[in-house]
């Protein structure tokens, strides 16, 4: 092997070295772009599933509060105050010389 053999095997080797350097930056370049556009992406996402989260956070105290209104109602559906209440809108119903007004329209 002479000394111009050895050069022009170097020559393929750096070559083949530039060609490889610029397909490996190519890749990883690549590969940075489709890192970037999703992380992008699940940022959107991310505020999106936290307004949703803050919407349902919000339903859910709103329900919590009708829930309580409902078990007040609850309780008090059970007091003879109601029942005489009932009575006297539904039925129509008095105690024993109680006197209605009703007005004349």
């Amino acid at each position: 092997m002479g000394i111009g053999m050895a050069r022009r095997v170097a020559y393929r080797k750096k070559r083949q070295n530039r060609t490889g350097m610029l397909l490996v930056t190519t890749v990883v370049l690549m590969m940075l772009i489709v890192v970037t556009v999703k992380s992008i992406e699940l940022r959107g996402k991310k505020e999106e599933y936290e307004l949703k989260e803050m919407v349902l956070l919000e339903q859910i105290e709103a329900e919590k509060e009708r829930s309580e209104e409902i078990a007040e109602y609850g309780k008090y559906t059970q007091t003879k105050k109601y029942v005489e209440e009932l009575a006297k809108d539904k039925l129509g119903l008095v105690y024993d010389g109680e006197i209605i007004f009703k007005d004349e329209k």
